[in-house]
């Protein structure tokens, strides 16, 4: 069944990419604003609308960041979901800048069970079984190989050893404050030279979970649709996605979906 549910959500992700890349191409890329001030663009909504129609055959119950918020009374009875980020770097995508992901999670008993990250610019896939302790990665090529030749040609993820002593840091500029700035003090206290490398979106996880980066701390807010996928591909890989508030796991479909502090860290 796990299998079963991996391939739908790399469908889902696959074609939602293929969704946002038609409008990506546009000359103008019209945006609106939401209650919250973010941005809102066609691709975002092409991108759920797609995605909830490879989704909705499993039955499950759907938490997107573009769907209607559902109370916790109805969503406390939920022991299998998914959830999901149909365009994460919607700044990104608006900026043509590439750094923009479609982020597909299954959770259960609130902990990721798979997770699927697609770039649409590259074309680059990451999908894990964390139950299998399995990540992949792919590039797929121009004309979107058949689902066979993406299991075929992945690549199994591991985090790589560093060839560097001094520790790679990555988080968004945009996002930084003096808690960050304080962790990264520690950090340089401890191990020395510090590079810190900006990316957006899930992109951060997974420069971690393939070895790119020793650490990403995320001290400003995010939702659950920001790091379910992520945390599902650093985790197949024996990676921690840390709440500073618990010391636990981040977990999922909780009462407010607003995560807390967190840190993502090689061991």
């Amino acid at each position: 069944m796990m299998k079963n549910y991996l391939e739908l959500s790399i469908k889902a992700a696959i074609a939602a990419g293929k969704s946002i890349m038609e409008v990506y191409r546009n000359r103008e890329i019209e945006v609106e604003l939401k209650k919250d001030r973010s941005p809102l663009t066609k691709a975002d909504k092409l991108s759920n609308s797609v995605i909830h129609e490879f989704l909705q055959l499993t039955h499950l119950p759907i938490i997107s960041e573009e769907n209607k918020e559902i109370d916790y009374s109805v969503r406390q009875h939920w022991e299998k979901l998914w959830i999901v980020d149909p365009l994460d770097g919607t700044k990104e995508f608006v900026d043509r800048n590439g750094e923009f992901t479609v982020n597909i999670a299954l959770i259960g008993q609130g902990k990721p069970l798979l997770g699927v990250i697609f770039i649409p610019v590259s074309r680059t896939l990451y999908y894990a079984d964390v139950t299998q302790k399995k990540a992949y990665k792919v590039v797929l090529d121009e004309n979107f190989t058949p689902l066979e030749n993406w299991f075929l040609n992945a690549l199994s993820l591991k985090p790589a050893k560093r060839k560097t002593r001094e520790t790679i840091i990555v988080g968004s500029r945009s996002h930084m404050n003096k808690e960050t700035e304080d962790y990264i003090g520690q950090l340089r206290e401890r191990y020395g030279p510090i590079e810190f490398v900006s990316k957006g979106s899930s992109l951060k996880f997974c420069m971690v979970a393939e070895g790119g980066a020793d650490f990403y701390p995320r001290f400003g807010p995010t939702m659950e649709w920001d790091t379910a996928a992520g945390q599902a591909i650093c985790e197949a890989v024996g990676l921690s996605v840390i709440s500073q508030e618990t010391l636990q796991g981040l977990t999922y479909n909780k009462p407010n979906v607003l995560n807390g502090p967190f840190i993502v860290q090689r061991q």
